[in-house]
Parts: structure tokens; sequence; C-alpha cells
């Protein structure tokens, strides 16, 4: 016999796992299975491959022009001992990235991270948000990078000679949101920055920070940050919670 919590009323408000019930001693057979369905869904979104295919195919559909890029990882078993190695560009990738140097003031990349599923499943909404945001900006092909880690978009701001880069990439899973998607800002890209140096903002999914207010925030983040010329702890967020014209950056002109 299951006992009821006292504190189930409290689950509505929240995905952690509280207020379970218990079977004896023990969880009861549904919970305890769906912890054990949540953990090998987080195990399957760092595993699983980037269809870059399938992604280009969808962003040239909406629009975007797309560049290739890999890591100096040769493969997931590596990615995963060696984060050195995902912070850095192959030496073919690196060559291929400097023919497309054209001093965008933003280049986008879209990497898998610890989840290719975020990437895959909403980076191209994200963007077709934010495109309209952007109007009169110089923006670069999108750049799909695999067994990237966030600082490889550094190497790959530089080479590019962009402004900034906003690094498109799948978070650290967690047992409730194996496709969360994080957006890391960087002002003056270049290899050696710091994370103090570049903004977060995590979470997007429709689940957690959805795609209007990610793009909200992020428009508002470059916008600022090509207005005072960095990002990073010095850059705080005062754009609010949701889209509104007194937290609205200035437009530069």
């Amino acid at each position: 016999m299951t006992n009821a919590d006292p504190w189930d009323a409290l689950r509505r408000f929240t995905n952690a796992r509280i207020a379970l019930g218990r079977a004896g001693n023990s969880l009861p057979t549904a919970p305890l299975l769906a912890f054990q369905l949540a953990h090998a869904q987080a195990r399957d979104a760092v595993h699983e491959p980037l269809d870059t295919q399938a992604l280009s195919e969808a962003l040239k559909h909406a629009g975007f022009d797309t560049l290739q890029a890999a890591s100096a990882a040769p493969d997931r078993d590596h990615y995963l001992r060696r984060p050195d190695l995902g912070r850095r560009l192959s030496d073919e990738s690196a060559a291929h990235l400097a023919q497309h140097a054209s001093d965008p003031d933003v280049v986008f990349v879209i990497a898998d991270g610890l989840s290719a599923f975020a990437a895959q499943r909403h980076a191209v909404p994200l963007l077709k948000g934010l495109r309209t945001k952007l109007d009169g900006w110089n923006i670069a092909p999108i750049v799909i990078a695999t067994q990237a880690r966030v600082a490889l978009g550094d190497c790959i701001g530089e080479l590019m000679r962009a402004k900034m880069v906003v690094v498109m990439i799948g978070e650290r899973p967690g047992l409730s949101s194996p496709d969360s998607l994080g957006l890391y800002v960087t002002y003056a890209p270049r290899t050696g920055r710091s994370d103090a140096e570049r903004n977060c903002i995590s979470n997007v999914r429709p689940e957690g920070l959805p795609y209007d207010a990610a793009a909200f925030k992020l428009h508002w983040l470059l916008n600022e940050a090509r207005r005072v010329k960095l990002t990073g702890v010095a850059l705080k967020d005062h754009s609010g919670a949701l889209p509104d014209e007194t937290s609205r950056a200035p437009e530069l002109p």
C-alpha cells in the first residue's frame, strides 16, 4: 500500500522529485520507473550525436547560411574525457573558418555540448524569433560545431573577426531537463577568454525559458554589449523578466 505524502499538493509547482509517496521503506514503483527513465534520457542526451545535416537543412530553409566546424576532439569518447580538446578547433576547421572572415557584428555558433537534443530542438526556433530583432546587423553564417565546449566560440569568433559571438549549446542534462539550451555571449572573442568575460542565458526550452523571452533577453544583451563594448561580470542583465518598453536597451544606428 502506498502512503500519500502531505506535500503532494506542491508537486504542481515544480518538476523536482518531491512528494513521491512511499511503499513501505521504498519508493512506489511508478516514481522509481520514472526516475530510471529520466536517468536514461539524460545519458542518451550526452551521447546522442548532433544531426548536422538535418540542422543545416532546417537553417537553410529558415533563410540562414551555414558553416561546419569541429573541435580537436576526434570522437565523443575523447570529448567527454578531454574537455580541453573541445575548446580548440581542429586544424581543418580553423583553416576553413579563416577563409570566411568577414568582420561581422555577430556570429552564432550552434554547438552540441552535452546535449545534442537541445541544439537540435531549440536553436532554429530561437534564431527565427531573434532574426527580426537584429535588422541592420551584419550576421555571419551560422556555424554548426560538433564535440564543442563553450570556449570553442572564442576561437571561431576570433578567426571570423566577429565583434561578438553567441554560443548556443546543449547544457548538462538534468533528470527533468535533458534538452536545455544555454546561450553564451562574448564581446571581442579571442582564444583565452574566461567565463567571467561572457554572459549566460540558461534553460532555454518551452518548459523553461520560452523562445520569445530568451530572444528578448539575448537581443537586449547584444545591444547593450555593443554599446558598452564588453560582456561578463561587468554587464548586468537589466532587461527584466519579460519584454516591455521600459527595459529595452537603446538601439544603435
